[in-house]
């Protein structure tokens, strides 16, 4: 059994059930401040293990998946249930829908901001392709990277971002090599001057360096920097696609995962903290996958929270509800397709792993 299937396996259950967890606790909590009635709140996913109490209405039980939990409120698609989700006003609705992916974000809020006071690691160039604007420009493998373009680099999506807005114009960078800081200037390559499959538009390798974290001035720079981060994640998932089209990323780095993938992905950051004595590394995969799971959820595609608020915002538009048996047809329809396509997903990450 290798290294990389136990680290997938163990970032698992510390990575991604608590944020499946969050997600649910979101709706739960939306739910309780609604007064709208909730049957049963789960951890993890069904066959049900045990009962472990009842109270105020809720069964709460243990469930046999260990993946997060789930939330059952009633009459979830039948607005003839009285203190049901169905039955409860559009503001209500709106707000329990939109709840699991509020507490993905905020649970992301924090859990950068933890990361930041206790320090992010130097991003420190790890090799230097021949022949490369970074070896054209002077970079040398062991340099860190202090700042691009102005800004501090604290992470690998900073300098990233700053290299691909500027393809074939002057990106500035200060760096530390031994005891000098030495500032520089690269050229990235546009799309067509090398290979985005072999190597990047500047041609390096980049990696977390263990001579030490940096540390915040304040709990509030913390939290700046933590909200900065939130939205730099939801801003390139937008991007995503226009990236793709301009060659600015390959296939193979766009691909969607299942949670075998992420699993994957999660469990190398594990294992990046660990051989680097930092809890930077899962701490902010952790906190990446809490935002790119509340946002996915928004999206509008039916059985999703998102085609779910669809559903309702059209209401408000046209002034009366959709037929419950339609739009629950509608649901299912979608609920079959995305299990369809996790499947493949799952095995796609299986048969073609991340790493």
């Amino acid at each position: 059994m290798s290294s990389s299937f136990l680290w997938a396996v163990g970032a698992f259950f510390i990575v991604l059930t608590p944020i499946i967890l969050v997600h649910e606790l979101g709706h739960f909590w939306a739910a309780r401040i609604c007064k709208i009635r909730v049957e049963e709140f789960g951890i993890g996913f069904p066959p049900r293990a045990i009962k472990l109490f009842e109270r105020g209405g809720t069964l709460y039980t243990l469930n046999w998946i260990p993946l997060g939990g789930f939330v059952r409120p009633a009459g979830e698609d039948d607005p003839n249930v009285p203190g049901g989700l169905s039955a409860a006003s559009k503001k209500a609705r709106l707000f329990v829908l939109s709840a699991g992916s509020g507490a993905n974000f905020i649970f992301a809020l924090l859990i950068f901001w933890v990361a930041y006071m206790l320090g992010s690691p130097a991003v420190e160039i790890s090799d230097v392709n021949p022949g490369s604007p970074a070896e054209i420009g002077g970079l040398l493998a062991g340099d860190i990277i202090l700042e691009v373009n102005g800004q501090r680099a604290e992470t690998s999506t900073i300098i990233i971002t700053a290299v691909n807005e500027n393809l074939g114009e002057e990106v500035a960078f200060l760096v530390q090599r031994g005891s000098e800081q030495i500032p520089l200037v690269i050229v990235p390559r546009r799309q067509g001057e090398y290979d985005p499959t072999v190597e990047g538009p500047i041609g390096v390798g980049l990696r977390f360096s263990s001579t030490g974290n940096r540390l915040m001035r304040s709990p509030m720079e913390a939290a700046q920097k933590s909200a900065s981060s939130v939205w730099q994640i939801m801003y390139l998932t937008v991007k995503v696609p226009s990236m793709l089209i301009n060659g600015e990323i390959t296939a193979q780095e766009a691909r969607p995962v299942s949670v075998v993938g992420i699993s994957q992905i999660a469990g190398e950051a594990a294992e990046t903290s660990v051989n680097n004595n930092t809890l930077f590394p899962i701490l902010n995969m952790m906190a990446f996958i809490s935002v790119a799971l509340g946002f996915t959820n928004l999206l509008p595609i039916p059985a999703l929270d998102g085609g779910r608020i669809l559903f309702v915002l059209i209401e408000a538009v046209r002034g009366r509800r959709i037929e419950p048996e339609r739009e629950g047809t509608v649901h299912l329809v979608g609920m079959l397709l995305l299990l369809g396509l996790m499947v493949l997903l799952i095995v796609q990450d299986i048969v073609n792993p991340i790493f």
